[in-house]
């Protein structure tokens, strides 16, 4: 089963369950996906639903973290809701020694030595770590590692 079409039967299920609140995050999920298949017209494979997942994801983060310092304890509810919800559809993410052993393994196989080479090194852990890690967080730890 894709993962669009796990999506999509979520929905069903959250309407025959009449969850409403699922119901609405589900729905944001499929007119991203939608959006992108009518702008592109394409067909989303399960890696690009993954890439329009993330990028969900990053949003949500960004909108919690605003909500949380403004005191919207009501809306970073709702936002941490959706996160939640987004997050039973990535793969399963990794945890710090194995992003340390990947971000290793790419300083080495780069032969990255300083911040000019970071890019390369981003690119080539991206297609490994992308969906099951928070890609601000290794861009950080990648800056750590290169001494910057």
């Amino acid at each position: 089963m894709t993962l669009k079409t796990q999506i999509q039967d979520d929905v069903k299920s959250a309407m025959r369950a009449r969850d409403q609140k699922r119901l609405t995050a589900l729905r944001l999920i499929t007119a991203a996906i939608k959006q992108i298949e009518i702008d592109e017209r394409i067909d989303l494979d399960d890696q690009a639903v993954l890439t329009v997942l993330n990028k969900m994801v990053k949003q949500r983060r960004e909108s919690l973290e605003q909500y949380q310092n403004a005191g919207r304890e009501d809306l970073a509810a709702q936002e941490k809701f959706e996160l939640d919800l987004i997050a039973v559809y990535l793969p399963e993410a990794l945890s710090e020694e194995e992003v340390a052993v990947l971000i290793k393994q790419a300083l080495a196989e780069t032969g990255a030595s300083s911040i000019r080479d970071m890019g390369a090194v981003m690119n080539k852990l991206r297609g490994q770590i992308q969906g099951r890690a928070d890609m601000k967080a290794i861009s950080n730890a990648v800056k750590a590692q290169l001494g910057v």
